[in-house]
């Protein structure tokens, strides 16, 4: 009696489930209260105590202890049978229910860590990127603020005024006269005439 879930069946399926598998082997070990069926009173009894402690732990949500609580109810059926208070035929059917119970706690605990550790590496990755953003933003707020130690500033000198240009000098006074009509053309040294 394996029992087979869809992957994307959500928990509260799969433990309901596990609820009914462990309900099922209650049953089968409540019929067995008589020595004609292969097992004895307190024996089922004590079983039928186990079997609750799987039911209670899957209806919890808590496949690792209803794996804890089968591995209990497997060890005192091992011990009941050895006692000759659980026929071997008995003891057959009620591991063959243990054993597919089993494998499907085993299918959600796998399943459970898959789960958590895809979440923790999703949460890995957006803690990584919310860093990466941070530092990018860090990188961009330094590069339009001011340096921290800025080169010192030199003022420019003042302007200076251009020199006036000094004034022309005027030329000497020929009162008028200059130098025409004195009549020296052609007077020089070495000159006659």
């Amino acid at each position: 009696m394996a029992l087979v879930l869809a992957k994307g069946t959500c928990p509260g399926v799969r433990y309901l489930a596990f609820f009914v598998a462990a309900l099922f082997l209650a049953a089968v070990l409540a019929g067995c209260g008589l020595a004609e069926t292969g097992l004895q009173h307190n024996a089922a009894r004590q079983l039928q105590a186990r079997v609750l402690g799987v039911s209670e732990a899957a209806a919890a949500n808590d496949p690792a202890r209803a794996m804890t609580s089968l591995d209990a109810l497997e060890a005192d059926l091992e011990t009941s049978a050895r006692n000759g208070d659980v026929s071997e035929e008995r003891r057959r059917k009620i591991s063959t229910i243990i054993a597919a119970v089993r494998a499907d706690l085993t299918t959600v605990i796998k399943a459970k860590t898959a789960e958590a550790a895809a979440k923790a590496a999703q949460d890995t990755a957006a803690v990584v990127a919310a860093e990466a953003e941070a530092s990018k933003a860090a990188t961009g707020a330094e590069a339009t603020a001011e340096p921290k130690n800025p080169a010192p500033v030199i003022p420019a000198p003042a302007p200076v005024a251009p020199e006036p240009a000094p004034a022309p000098v005027p030329a000497p006074a020929d009162n008028g006269k200059g130098n025409e009509g004195k009549g020296n053309e052609g007077k020089g040294k070495g000159k006659n005439g």
